[in-house]
């Protein structure tokens, strides 16, 4: 346990920031889940802006550790089953 009044907030802000990560990569997961297992391309383009916006909130603001490199490597991959609806 930290001793340190600095220590102690700095435990509290990494706590906060973690949850914060978890449910940020959560929600991607998620929503990436729903892409994957969409029976038409409908259903996948009807999620695709919601997971885009998800993506871009977390690589602007770094946080569940995405930079812009790694939101536009899902993206791609993203399209990619998309487009591969018949």
């Amino acid at each position: 346990m930290p001793q340190h009044k600095s220590c102690k907030k700095r435990l509290r802000q990494a706590e906060k920031a973690n949850a914060m990560n978890r449910a940020a990569r959560a929600e991607i997961r998620a929503s990436l889940k729903v892409i994957r297992t969409a029976t038409t391309k409908e259903a996948a383009l009807a999620e695709m802006p919601k997971l885009f916006s998800k993506l871009d909130k977390a690589a602007s603001s770094k946080r569940a550790g995405f930079n812009a490199n790694r939101a536009a490597n899902y993206k791609a991959k993203v399209a990619k089953v998309i487009n591969g609806f018949a």
